[in-house]
């Protein structure tokens, strides 16, 4: 999914810089391509930033899936919690990106405009709708891992207690092992 939000920002970009669409309110001056560095550094920050927003999301989903064991119900309260936490920071994060046009140097302008339109479509399309619809299709599958991986990962709980109800293990289509 991070690639529909790098694909968004690297085609305004291009779009603005090289092909000279609505060129005149960025303040650049002429066309021509895009610095060649730019495509990697767009990708390396967006992919940190989009993280913070998959974990910050996901997590919350996951600790009322812990509590309740109803997926869809998990997930609509995680959207629900999360949601203006998520939109707040990308609008922050949006307006500080494109203050980066108002600046003399063209590769900034490009860095700047990429940026904000990579936040925007990764926070609202990527994790405040397709993340969460692919999760509710999903269902119990969202949690499944092997039974070998369960085992060997560690259970660390921040602020929970340490006898929470596991939900690894078994596919949900077959029984849970017991005693585990």
């Amino acid at each position: 999914m991070n690639l529909l939000s790098i694909g968004a920002a690297y085609g305004v970009v291009v779009a603005v810089f090289q092909w000279g669409w609505l060129l005149d309110l960025t303040g650049a001056d002429k066309t021509g391509p895009v610095e060649s560095f730019l495509p990697m550094m767009l990708f390396a920050v967006l992919f940190g930033l989009s993280m913070d927003y998959e974990v910050f999301l996901v997590s919350r989903i996951r600790e009322e899936y812990l509590r309740t064991k109803d997926n869809a119900q998990s997930v609509a309260h995680g959207l629900a919690s999360t949601a203006s936490v998520i939109t707040a920071a990308a609008t922050i994060m949006i307006v500080v990106f494109l203050s980066f046009v108002l600046n003399d140097q063209r590769v900034v302008k490009e860095f700047g405009l990429g940026l904000a339109v990579a936040v925007f479509v990764d926070a609202t399309v990527v994790r405040l709708l397709l993340v969460p619809a692919t999760m509710e299709l999903m269902g119990r599958w969202n949690w499944w891992l092997p039974g070998w991986l369960d085992r060997a990962l560690p259970r660390i709980s921040i602020e929970g207690s340490h006898d929470e109800p596991q939900v690894g293990g078994a596919p949900p289509s077959a029984p849970a092992h017991a005693g585990r």
